[in-house]
């Protein structure tokens, strides 16, 4: 479940805006903050975190998952989340090139 830093995965406007959507929710992006924070971050962790529902995380990472911005790795009964950092990187990059008014290439 390795991803190399300094790749950056190139986005299609439906997987752009679906970021954007998963963005939008403050706790969403508290919660993938604490998944960048470590290589590999077990949802127990983030469920201690957060004072929501177990529901309410599992649904928070499902969201992130189907952005494509995290991946989720199942060991038994844990899971396990981990940042694509290819994909964030990729939708800053795009974001800053719709902002700046530049074509896409």
């Amino acid at each position: 479940m390795k991803e190399r830093a300094s790749e950056q995965t190139r986005l299609t406007d439906d997987q752009f805006e679906l970021i954007a959507k998963a963005l939008a929710d403050p706790t969403r992006v508290a919660v993938l903050e604490a998944i960048g924070r470590k290589d590999e971050c077990p949802c127990q962790s983030l469920r201690s975190a957060f004072p929501v529902s177990k529901a309410t995380i599992s649904h928070h990472i499902k969201e992130l998952v189907r952005a494509g911005l995290v991946d989720a790795r199942r060991e038994g009964q844990y899971l396990h989340c981990q940042l694509r950092r290819g994909v964030l990187k990729g939708y800053t990059t795009e974001l800053l090139r719709r902002m700046s008014g530049e074509q896409g290439g």
